[in-house]
């Protein structure tokens, strides 16, 4: 399976229909069933399959786009369900890495040095920002 099919197959089963635990009960993080009272009923009814979250399985689930689901996956948290996507994710076989830029709230490709310089050279400026700002702090507090 294309990898790339693989992501969208995780993405469909996890920001459209993805179900959580909190505090030992379901709960719905999913835009499709947050959206759909009657999908959302299913879901966590005795109608509809519910599973463990992994991607490497959820990706081979088919996604039912004119029916209800019939199965759903759950992990024990959102946080949970996102470091396995990010662990899923490293998986993928490529000549580059990605780094999230908050700055520009977008995605970059870390393709070749210089890039991978770029993005070292904004962590030490960040680091140097809140070095300076612990030596400030400690200063002030006579530590």
């Amino acid at each position: 399976m294309p990898f790339t099919a693989a992501l969208k197959d995780c993405y469909f089963f996890t920001i459209e229909f993805g179900l959580c635990k909190q505090e030992g009960q379901l709960r719905a993080y999913g835009a499709g069933l947050l959206s759909s009272i009657g999908e959302l009923k299913h879901a966590l009814s005795d109608k509809a399959s519910v599973k463990m979250f992994d991607p490497r399985t959820t990706c081979h689930q088919e996604c039912l786009i004119t029916t209800f689901q019939d199965v759903y996956f759950v992990s024990e948290s959102f946080e949970e369900a996102k470091e396995k996507m990010r662990e899923f994710a490293k998986t993928i076989q490529r000549p580059f890495s990605v780094y999230y830029n908050p700055y520009t709230q977008s995605v970059d490709l870390l393709k070749d040095t210089r890039s991978i310089e770029n993005v070292v050279q904004d962590l030490r400026s960040d680091l140097t920002t809140v070095c300076d700002a612990l030596g400030k702090m400690n200063k002030y507090l006579g530590i």
